[in-house]
């Protein structure tokens, strides 16, 4: 049965992977050009598993100490995960101790595959729902540790590698866009990032970006599912 729902799950992870590798070399690399041990980045790609915020970690870590401001910014960059939390209350139902590291482990990308893919019949939901999950964080973490192993014997400018989770959240919008019939939930996406954008500024729109997606696409639920039954 486990093996079944890895064999299913695994396919579903391999364009994870890739982007997954880049990324999170990078943050390794990254990590080390500061001047950490490959240790930090090991265990905070195992620990806090958030790209975005493991990123802007490497600056926090290199400023004066500031809990608060810490515990604000994580919180702000890391909320759409409440978002993602909600959908997936369903499919978690039922699945025992799994659910606690699916509820751990859910990024964006497995955020992505477990609510869209297709299990195949005859293969344990929980298990497909594990291993996907398991598989994409191992990715991470794995990239991140020989990052900061290999950091210190590559030399070059790394300024600007930050961009690449910006490169990355692109390509899985076009990639989701792709896969639906209609674009409405894109549409609203981007329209209420924009509105959140030019009216809280650059720095404090994101709350209020997810509040307004929810909001907005519970109003126009019914549209959607009628568009998606078509």
């Amino acid at each position: 049965m486990k093996l079944k729902a890895f064999r299913a799950a695994f396919p579903h992870t391999l364009p994870i992977f890739a982007g997954f590798w880049f990324l999170s070399l990078a943050y390794g690399i990254l990590m080390n050009t500061a001047g950490f041990s490959f240790v930090y980045p090991m265990l905070m790609s195992a620990t806090i598993f958030g790209g975005s915020l493991e990123f802007i970690t490497v600056s926090m870590l290199l400023s004066p100490f500031a809990p608060v401001q810490t515990f604000i910014v994580a919180l702000l960059v890391q909320a759409r995960h409440l978002f993602y939390g909600i959908a997936m209350l369903d499919k978690y139902k039922g699945l025992g101790w799994k659910k606690f590291f699916l509820i751990f482990g859910m990024c964006d990308e497995t955020f992505s595959i477990n609510y869209t893919a297709e299990i195949p019949e005859g293969v344990d939901r929980g298990w497909f729902l594990f291993f996907v999950t398991l598989l994409d964080w191992f990715y991470w973490v794995s990239g991140a540790t020989v990052g900061g192993l290999a950091g210190s014997l590559i030399h070059f400018n790394t300024k600007g590698l930050s961009f690449v989770m910006t490169a990355m959240f692109t390509v899985i919008f076009l990639e989701q866009l792709q896969k639906e019939r209609h674009g409405t939930t894109a549409l609203v996406g981007l329209l209420c990032s924009v509105v959140c954008l030019i009216i809280f500024g650059p720095q404090s729109f994101m709350i209020p970006t997810m509040v307004s997606i929810l909001a907005v696409l519970l109003g126009l639920r019914k549209r959607i599912e009628k568009e998606d039954a078509q």
